[in-house]
């Protein structure tokens, strides 16, 4: 089956295409700002850093968590960036924190089926070429021009101050084939200091990077932003920097530019990653071992049943060789203790390199168990390993992260058939949960996981019952009692008798106060708890507390008990059938032709005005400006084709322009007639319009688009508004909730209001404070609501209707005790009469309408016309007196 990419990965790749497009005329700053307002125009963003030296270079960071596919999101990336960069074939530099990830790297992007590669050769048409970075003397200089040349290094081989590196910034005889045509008084370039060549330019391939001015990619990239780093880049002089991180830098001064961020949620949701993590504690190591096992026994039986091949793995991490519990020890306990076959076990740390050579997806492959300290932490990935068992102390041991996030990973990215397939497990030896379960939050929160995503996706499981095999794989039960030491005795003087008697402490035989807190809670008693232990102590603690409160107070929702939200959505009848309303409905019934519309381009859309010196291009109002000296964009036109007609631009032209909504030979067909109408009526030289024709494709795209636009804005409202409209809002085709299809890309911090009808665990998109705040407050409190949830926009698992432009999120969904679906849009006072809030009024009310009394819309205001608050607007909606 063709690889498809999910949609948070389409989402990533058009914002990033859109900010680059936009940071190629106003600036990356300005770009920045702009893209965040226009994804969230309601959230607070940080500004956008720049780095000393790279001021004018587009630097940005997109944030996925582990399991996201962040190197096959770089791959489809290149295309995206073409746009900013204005290269036929770009130079990439991609830059990996390891050898290891260098290597594995490396055998992705030189395999011909694999995704990543194949991306890269659909966009270039196979003229790609790959080279480690210790192979640089294989660059010809034919290939800088004809082929995306991929270079895939590590961040230390460009410090100046290793082997390698110095060799990147040596002068080079064989380099000296792609310095013939540079001008030798180029300014920019390292020049050899020293000898009879001295104030000649280095043949470096520094200096070769810094005249192509390549396209940095930073995989894995959380530490790389520190003055080292910008310095090496500072060198290579990049015309554009993408980090793709799980944990951005979040310093003052260093702190990276996310421009788009995923969260674990929405990778569920897509089927990328097993959610939740069934975690279990146990008094000692040879329990956790022994249940571990007995769960991948028990999920190998599930496996059975599956439509896909699953063999589930179990990863035990064993504790260094100075300990009690080694690798050999582990081997043998699971071998004589466990009656596992040896032939089931592999080992695979520096030493011992069992896993070599082989394919654990391979039916024939007998290995269910992998031994590891730490050797697993790069370059290994089997979406198979669904158990994490830990001998070792899992707060000390950052490989914890690592190796948890090996069975995170969802077999084949799709939904298993039995829940149980859907998770997964970590069973740890500790005899404080509390203290297991906030080790495993600080090891998610590296990973990129959310604070609240962490509470409502770290569950803690009873460990399965050897005799019963018929019992459920895992059960929710609720904490053991809070316990944690301290070295000195606290003073809980202030505490009250009812808080005193939840409050056990205990001096132990070497001094260590132990304390144990039984039962709920109460905010008053966690903040006193916290004020009694040293200033040293208090975020471990503090941590602790917020674990065990919010795993013991949680109640489940609707949705973690297996319910759905469903809500009808609008539909149309259609030659007797009926079918979903979508945009492509509003298209005329005789069809949409492009050839219907002028193919001509005003002076204020697209125009050339060359000196010089520059060379400008006005494109839609906005100037884009080039430097006419400046020979590593594509302005020299000595490396235009002689023979180079008007058919053949268009057909280059197309290649930029194309979209899935037109057909080619009309594509083609349109563009023609534009290149004749600027050559002929506009009088543009072919090599002006050659020369910018990049410029020229952002205008002919958003013509295009206007165009296609117009033709949905002829058929939109005579289709849902017409008088021979037939438009039902159905069943027929629902949007379900359910806990495993919300996908928001933020959560609400369960302060200062904690919600309680919410139908998911967690509230998407919505902020602490604001008007849209106070209208979710007044829809928890109602009496007649059963269950509400926050309608995360942009998402295909949200309740949405189609505009005339686009798509219509309403901000909440809930349902009645009656059974009604309740359906409310917030509007502030300044946007509740603007022609966008009208159509989407109109369009709620249709729906509302034609449900014939199913469904409710409410647009709602902080006060409307007859004074009524928020709470009076819902609850007059609800009563019928609107």
């Amino acid at each position: 089956m063709a690889f498809e990419l999910k949609d948070y990965q389409k989402t990533s790749l058009k914002v990033l295409r859109e900010f680059l497009e936009e940071a190629r005329v106003i600036g990356p700053k300005q770009a920045f700002d702009e893209a965040l307002r226009k994804r969230e125009p309601d959230r607070l963003h940080p500004p956008y850093r720049t780095v000393d030296g790279l001021d004018d270079v587009p630097y940005v960071c997109l944030r996925l968590p582990t399991g996201g596919g962040k190197t096959v999101l770089a791959a489809y990336s290149i295309a995206e960036t073409r746009s900013y960069l204005e290269q036929d074939y770009p130079v990439v530099l991609w830059l990996v924190p390891s050898n290891t990830i260098r290597e594995q790297t490396l055998e992705v992007l030189r395999k011909p089926s694999h995704p990543c590669r194949e991306a890269i050769d659909n966009a270039f048409e196979g003229r790609v070429a790959v080279f480690d970075i210790s192979e640089i003397e294989q660059i010809r200089p034919q290939d800088l021009t004809e082929k995306v040349c991929l270079i895939v290094g590590t961040l230390a081989t460009l410090r100046v101050n290793n082997t390698e590196g110095r060799k990147i910034y040596a002068h080079n005889e064989n380099f000296e084939p792609h310095f013939s045509r540079i001008s030798p008084t180029r300014p920019g370039l390292e020049l050899i200091e020293e000898g009879p060549d001295a104030g000649k330019i280095k043949y470096s391939f520094a200096n070769l990077l810094h005249i192509h001015k390549p396209l940095v990619i930073m995989d894995e990239a959380h530490n790389a932003r520190t003055s080292l780093t910008f310095e090496v880049l500072q060198r290579v002089r990049p015309a554009c920097i993408v980090e793709y991180t799980a944990t951005p830098d979040t310093g003052k001064a260093t702190a990276s530019n996310v421009l788009f961020r995923v969260s674990a949620s929405e990778l569920k949701a897509e089927d990328m990653i097993k959610l939740p993590i069934m975690l279990t504690e146990h008094n000692n190591w040879q329990e956790a071992v022994r249940d571990a096992i007995l769960t991948c026994k028990k999920l190998g039986l599930k496996a059975k049943e599956d439509a896909s091949y699953i063999r589930p793995i179990v990863l035990l991490q064993a504790e260094s060789k100075d300990k009690e519990v080694t690798v050999e020890a582990l081997r043998q306990h699971l071998i004589e203790n466990e009656k596992i076959s040896p032939g089931s076990i592999a080992v695979a740390t520096g030493i011992q390199r069992e896993l070599d050579g082989i394919d654990l997806f391979d039916p024939g492959c007998k290995v269910e168990y992998v031994i590891t300290v730490e050797a697993l932490k790069e370059g290994w990935d089997c979406s198979f390993a669904y158990v994490f068992c830990s001998v070792a102390n899992i707060h000390s041991s950052k490989d914890v992260e690592q190796l948890l996030g090996r069975v995170l990973r969802m077999p084949y990215a799709k939904k298993r058939q039995h829940d149980e397939l859907n998770r997964a497990y970590a069973h740890v030896s500790s005899s404080d949960f509390a203290l297991a379960a906030s080790q495993l939050h600080d090891r998610l929160v590296s990973m990129g996981f959310e604070e609240e995503e962490i509470d409502a996706y770290l569950q803690q499981s009873q460990p399965p019952l050897i005799e019963e095999t018929d019992l459920p794989l895992l059960t929710y039960k609720a904490p053991e009692p809070l316990i944690f030491t301290l070295e000195d005795m606290p003073d809980f003087g202030c505490m009250t008798e009812e808080e005193s008697a939840q409050i056990n402490v205990k001096e132990d035989e070497i001094g260590q106060v132990k304390i144990e807190v039984n039962g709920d809670i109460s905010d008053e008693l966690a903040e006193k708890i916290i004020g009694a232990v040293p200033p040293a102590r208090i975020e471990d603690v503090r941590k602790r507390v917020h674990v065990y409160r919010s795993l013991r107070k949680r109640n489940l929702t609707p949705a973690e008990k297996g319910e759905k939200l469903t809500v009808p959505r609008l539909c149309i009848w259609i030659q007797g059938e009926l079918e979903l309303v979508e945009k492509e409905l509003f298209l005329p019934e005789k069809g949409w032709s492009l050839l219907d519309y002028p193919a001509e381009l005003s002076e204020a859309e697209f125009s050339i005005n060359e000196t010089a010196r520059t060379f400008e291009v006005d494109i839609l109002g906005k100037k884009v400006v080039y430097g006419l000296v400046d020979d590593s964009r594509q302005l020299d036109l000595s490396d235009v084709p002689s023979l180079l007609t008007a058919g053949d631009f268009s057909r280059q032209l197309d290649k930029q322009v194309r979209q899935k909504f037109v057909r080619q030979e009309v594509m083609l067909e349109f563009l023609r007639r534009t290149i004749d109408y600027l050559l002929e009526q506009r009088k543009f030289k072919l090599a002006a319009l050659i020369r910018s024709q990049y410029p020229l494709a952002k205008v002919l795209i958003e013509k295009i688009k206007e165009y296609y636009q117009k033709a949905h804005e002829e058929g939109y409202q005579t289709t849902l508004f017409g008088l021979a409209a037939a438009v039902e809002t159905s069943y027929e085709f629902p949007v379900i909730f359910t806990l495993n299809n919300y996908a928001a890309n933020y959560y609400y911090k369960q302060a200062p209001y904690k919600f309680r009808k919410h139908f998911h665990p967690l509230i998407g998109e919505l902020e602490s404070s604001g008007e849209e705040f106070e209208c979710a407050k007044a829809l928890d409190s109602l009496p007649q609501v059963k269950h509400w949830i926050k309608n995360v926009a942009k998402s295909k698992y949200s309740f949405g209707l189609p505009t005339s432009t686009d798509m219509f999120w309403p901000d909440f969904v809930a349902e009645l005790l009656d059974g009604r679906i309740f359906v409310i849009e917030y509007k502030g006072k300044q946007y509740i009469t603007n022609d966008d809030s009208k159509e989407k009024r109109n369009l709620g009310e249709l729906w509302e309408e034609k449900s014939k009394g199913k469904g409710l819309f409410l647009m709602a205001e902080k006060k409307d016309a007859r004074g009524r608050n928020v709470y009076k607007q819902l609850v007059d909606k609800i009563e019928g007196r609107y």
